[in-house]
């Protein structure tokens, strides 16, 4: 990937600034399980976040407006208050869908990539060590939830999505043009969290 941005926030060393901004997780499902390599988990990254640089530009969200955070499994993406945040729920789980099911028809098993993603959005702290705060941890207790890796666990679907109870609430819901029918609610329960959340399978037609 090119060098990260900075989502319009350039922090001194010294110095903590915050944004508003969309916040998209996305964890690879069984990235450690023993019968990939590290060789293969290498690939994985790459094609990783190649798929997601590519899907994000898809649906109309400039990488140049946003800012990732690397998981080792996975990534955070921050996207500036400036991007509509339907796009986040609209056109990107459809584009990652797509990328991820182009990679995986030229890499074998053990290379292939199932994706969680979760979506909310909040205020972000940023400071010398990079960005952290509530949202970005409210993200990712969704994203490592029970609740969606059961949801994409039995199925041939690439990824599932679980938005937040506030993500779906004020856009999800009121977007013409979204998906919102296919979201399903769900309570999520994960270390110290638990709240609402709704879990869609991406594409609806995959196998159960």
């Amino acid at each position: 990937m090119a060098s990260q941005p900075d989502c319009g926030v350039r922090p001194h060393a010294a110095e903590l600034t915050t944004a508003h901004c969309t916040i998209v997780g996305l964890d690879i499902e069984g990235f450690g399980q023993h019968h990939r390599s590290n060789p293969n988990r290498v690939r994985m990254r790459d094609g990783l976040y190649e798929a997601v640089e590519r899907a994000f530009g898809v649906a109309g969200i400039p990488w140049t407006n946003c800012r990732s955070g690397d998981r080792g499994d996975g990534v955070i993406v921050l996207v500036s208050a400036e991007v509509p945040k339907i796009r986040c729920a609209d056109g990107l789980p459809d584009a990652l869908a797509g990328e991820l099911c182009r990679y995986n028809a030229t890499h074998p098993p053990e290379e292939r990539i199932r994706l969680r993603v979760a979506i909310h959005a909040g205020e972000i702290n940023y400071d010398r060590h990079g960005f952290t705060g509530a949202s970005v941890i409210h993200a990712c207790r969704l994203l490592d939830s029970p609740a969606i890796r059961a949801v994409l666990a039995g199925n041939a679907a690439p990824l599932a999505v679980i938005s937040s109870a506030w993500f779906f609430d004020e856009v999800i819901r009121h977007s013409e043009h979204s998906s919102a029918a296919a979201y399903r609610r769900s309570v999520v329960t994960n270390k110290e969290t638990t709240a609402q959340a709704w879990i869609r399978l991406v594409p609806e037609t995959a196998d159960r």
